[in-house]
C-alpha cells in the first residue's frame, strides 16, 4: 500500500464532468489500495471571477478580506469532489486549510507555509477516508485566514507530502508533463521525462506556469520528488528530481517565459555611494519584488540605473522613483510596459560554452534587439520587445534543436 498525495489544478476541476472524472481515478487508486490525500484547486475561472469582483468595489481591497474571499474558490472545489466520491460509495472528507491545521505567517495574498498538523489526516485515513484538503490557503497566528499567492496550491500539495513522508507527490494538470517549452507555441516541443529540481526553480521563476516556484523550494529542500502529469492521459509525465538522478544530461532543457514584465530606467543618476540602495530600498520597502538590475556610467558624474519587475507592479514603482528622482537629482525616469524575458535554461551549461553566443545569434538573424541580458550557472535570459517574443522563442528552440530530445519514459510511481 502507498500513499498518494495527489494534487488537482483548476482545469482538472473545471466542470462537473471533470470533477466525476477525477472522482473515478481516486476511487480506481484507492480499489488498489493506495492511501490518498487529494489537494484541489479552484474550479477553472472561480478566482478570476472572485477577483474581479473584489476590484469591481475596490481597486486596493483590504488584504485580509481579499484573502477570505478568493479562499473560497478552493471550498467549493473540495466539497463537490468529496460529495462527487462519496456519490461513488468512496468515503471521502474535505477540509479547509484551517481545519486540517495549515498555519502560515501573516502576510496576506503571499503567506508562507510554517506548519502543517498531520493527526486528522493520519486518522481519516486509517479509517479509510479519502482526505481532500483546499489547496491555497492556511491560516495565521490570530485565525485569519490567509493565502499563498497564484499557484499555492503546489505548495500545499508538497508541504502536506513532506510533512506526511509520501514517496513523492503527484501534480495532476491539464498537460503531460513539463516540456522544452510551451507547445502552444511550439508543436513539436519535447516532453521532458525528467528535470532537475534547480532547473525547474529557474524555470518557475522565470515564469513557466507548470509549478508555483515555492512548492519546488519545498521539494528540494525535503528530498521529495515532484511528478507533473495530465488529468486527462495515462502519460507517466515529468519527475522533478535531483541531478544525480538525471538519466539523460542535456546542454539545455527548456525556454521559459514571461510577458508580465515591465521595464523603468533612470538615467543621470548621480554616481554617489549607496545611491542604488536609496532606489531599491524604497522600492523594496512597498513590497515590489525586483527582477532584472543593469547598470553603466554615462559619463564620470552618472550613471544609467535599469531594472525589470512585474507588470502589475509598473505604476505603482513608476510613482516611487518619479517622487524620489526630484530628491535625488536624477536626470530622467523612462518606462516601457510592452516586454517580454526569453529564458534559457540547462544545467548542461556548467560545463559548455557558447550557448550565449549561440542564443544571441539565433536572435541577431531574427532581427529582434536584446534590451537586457542576465545570466546564471544554468540560465540566460534577456529581455526584448514583447511583440517579438513568440518569435524569439522559435528562434532559439530550433538553434538548440529542442525538437529533437530523444524521448524517454518516466519511470512509474512505483519504480521511482
Amino acid at each position: 500500500m502507498a500513499l498518494l498525495v495527489q494534487k488537482y489544478g483548476g482545469s482538472s476541476l473545471g466542470t462537473l464532468e471533470r470533477i466525476k472524472h477525477v472522482a473515478t481515478k481516486i476511487l480506481h487508486a484507492q480499489q488498489q489500495g493506495h492511501q490518498i490525500v487529494v489537494i484541489v484547486s479552484a474550479m477553472q475561472g472561480e478566482t478570476d471571477r472572485l477577483i474581479q469582483l473584489c476590484h469591481a468595489l475596490s481597486p486596493d481591497p483590504n488584504p485580509r478580506e481579499y484573502d477570505v474571499l478568493v479562499a473560497t474558490g478552493e471550498q467549493v472545489s473540495m466539497s463537490l469532489l468529496a460529495i462527487a466520491l462519496n456519490a461513488k460509495s468512496c468515503p471521502a472528507r474535505s477540509y479547509t486549510g484551517a481545519q486540517i491545521g495549515i498555519q502560515t505567517d501573516s502576510i496576506h495574498t503571499k503567506a508562507r507555509i510554517l506548519d502543517v498538523k498531520t493527526e486528522s489526516i493520519r486518522r481519516d485515513l486509517a479509517e479509510g477516508y479519502v482526505v481532500i484538503i483546499a489547496g491555497f490557503q492556511g491560516v495565521n497566528a490570530r485565525g485569519d485566514t490567509t493565502t499563498l499567492g497564484r499557484g499555492g496550491s503546489d505548495t500545499t500539495a508538497v508541504a502536506i507530502a513532506a510533512a506526511l513522508k509520501a514517496k513523492e507527490c503527484q501534480i495532476y494538470t491539464d498537460v503531460e508533463g513539463v516540456f522544452t517549452t510551451d507547445p502552444r507555441i511550439i508543436p513539436d516541443a519535447c516532453l521532458l521525462p525528467q528535470i532537475s529540481f534547480e532547473e525547474m526553480l529557474e524555470m518557475a521563476s522565470l515564469g513557466a506556469k507548470i509549478l508555483q516556484m515555492r512548492s519546488v523550494e519545498l521539494a528540494s529542500k525535503h528530498n521529495l520528488p515532484i511528478r507533473v502529469l495530465s488529468t486527462f492521459s495515462h502519460h507517466p509525465g515529468t519527475l522533478v528530481t535531483f541531478e544525480d538522478k538525471i538519466m539523460q544530461r542535456r546542454l539545455v532543457s527548456g525556454i521559459a517565459f514571461s510577458r508580465e514584465e515591465a521595464i523603468i530606467t533612470l538615467n543621470g543618476v548621480p554616481n554617489q555611494p549607496g545611491i542604488e540602495g536609496q532606489i531599491l530600498g524604497l522600492v523594496s520597502a512597498a513590497n515590489i519584488e525586483i527582477d532584472m538590475i543593469a547598470q553603466n556610467a554615462s559619463d564620470k558624474e552618472t550613471n544609467d540605473f535599469t531594472f525589470t519587475l512585474h507588470r502589475n507592479d509598473h505604476a505603482k514603482t513608476l510613482k516611487i522613483i518619479q517622487q524620489l528622482a526630484g530628491e535625488l537629482g536624477i536626470a530622467s525616469v523612462k518606462s516601457n510596459i510592452k516586454v517580454a524575458k526569453l529564458s534559457l535554461v540547462g544545467i548542461g551549461m556548467r560545463s559548455h560554452s557558447g550557448v550565449a553566443s549561440k542564443m544571441f545569434q539565433a536572435l541577431g538573424q531574427e532581427g529582434i534587439n536584446i534590451q537586457m541580458i542576465t545570466t546564471s550557472e544554468i540560465k540566460i535570459s534577456v529581455v526584448i520587445d514583447e511583440a517579438c517574443l513568440e518569435q524569439g522563442i522559435r528562434a532559439v528552440h530550433a538553434a538548440f534543436e529542442l525538437d529533437k530530445l530523444p524521448s524517454q519514459e518516466t519511470p512509474s510511481l512505483m519504480e521511482a
